[in-house]
């Protein structure tokens, strides 16, 4: 997950926390947690970024609606993220 922006860990786990979501949906979390509208074209093409590196998987709602979930990889990052981040908060409070 190193190599990913902070946009793109936002995505990762906003598709993570929500079950087979699609886009618009997505979109809502994303714009409630940045206080600002975030456009589709933003949106969309790091989705695509977050497929592309095997994190996420795309699937097909309906002819128009694509669905979008979190592959075992993506599952595993976020995990590992977790422990780092859980890590870092715990020694630092010591």
């Amino acid at each position: 997950m190193h190599d990913l922006t902070g946009f793109h860990r936002d995505l990762l786990y906003v598709v993570h926390g929500l079950n087979n979501p699609y886009g618009l949906a997505i979109k809502e979390e994303m714009d409630e947690y940045y206080y600002q509208d975030i456009n589709h074209g933003r949106l969309y093409s790091n989705l695509d970024t977050l497929v592309e590196k095997g994190l996420v998987e795309k699937g097909e709602k309906d002819k128009r609606t694509n669905t979008y979930s979190t592959t075992q990889r993506g599952e595993r990052e976020i995990t590992a993220r977790n422990e780092w981040v859980s890590q870092h908060l715990t020694s630092s409070s010591a």
